[in-house]
């Protein structure tokens, strides 16, 4: 139920669709000559575009998010495994044409393979399955043996989660999987301002992990005004923040994590 409710409420309040839908409600209300009604739904839908394509407020938000963790200085001498979360690959277009066509978090895969071939001894887990209500595509978990093999990650070392559908579904599941031994590293590869939300619900599942953030978004100083990014980029940085602070509120109510930023111990 969760995860069906978390779905339907993205799909209103991400900022894209607030604007469609607030310039579609104010054309409805102006042929119904509800006329301050309109105005206040177009001039709405017209802040939000402006505030989220022109101003550098999705970045700035970004920033906690992203600079929260750290990767480890010096990094882990042994590692015991590596776990890769999905949300990198175009499962849409993967499932019909095969490949492993990368998406704007594809990054994760690509540290993936580095880190694979600095500790070549350490198991290699790909968490992802298919997350989406109504379109079709291929879970990460699917489509990673292509990219990870081709880049030299041999075979036996790839251990496949597919069946979650979100981040608290990656912790449980892959912590079902592995069976963490006390004392090992694992390290934990995802965005880096989704690396809050995700060590949360590890620590909470049981499976004590570190963090090796990637995908970073912004360069962490971005001052608060006019955009540095171009329109695209801003106003997506402004939807995946507020999906990424109303994810840590959700969970954060819903008993998932136990704080909304992690500790960095």
């Amino acid at each position: 139920m969760f995860f069906l409710l978390s779905k339907i409420f993205w799909t209103f309040a991400q900022p894209l669709n607030i604007i469609a839908l607030t310039l579609f409600l104010g054309i409805v209300a102006s042929l119904f000559k509800r006329r301050t009604l309109a105005l206040f739904l177009t001039g709405t839908g017209f802040l939000v575009l402006v505030v989220g394509g022109w101003t550098s407020l999705g970045a700035v938000m970004m920033h906690p998010l992203e600079n929260h963790f750290e990767r480890p200085e010096p990094a882990p001498a042994d590692v015991a495994g590596v776990i890769v979360l999905g949300g990198g690959f175009e499962g849409g277009v993967n499932l019909v044409r095969g490949g492993y066509e990368l998406n704007s978090g594809g990054d994760r895969y690509v540290e993936a393979a580095i880190l694979a071939r600095r500790y070549p001894q350490a198991r290699i887990v790909v968490s992802g399955g298919t997350g989406t209500l109504v379109l079709e595509g291929e879970g990460d978990a699917d489509t990673a043996p292509r990219l990870l093999m081709a880049l030299g990650v041999a075979q036996d070392r790839l251990v496949l989660e597919n069946r979650s559908r979100n981040t608290y579904e990656n912790a449980v599941f892959s912590r079902e999987l592995v069976e963490p031994k006390p004392g090992e590293t694992w390290l934990l590869v995802t965005s880096a301002f989704h690396m809050p939300r995700s060590v949360g619900l590890f620590r909470k599942a049981g499976f004590d992990v570190t963090p090796w953030p990637s995908d970073y978004r912004t360069a962490g100083n971005e001052p608060l005004g006019l955009a540095r990014d171009n329109t695209a980029d801003s106003l997506q940085n402004l939807t995946m923040s507020i999906r990424e602070w109303v994810g840590l509120l959700a969970y954060r109510a819903t008993g998932r994590i136990d704080s909304i930023f992690p500790t960095r111990d």
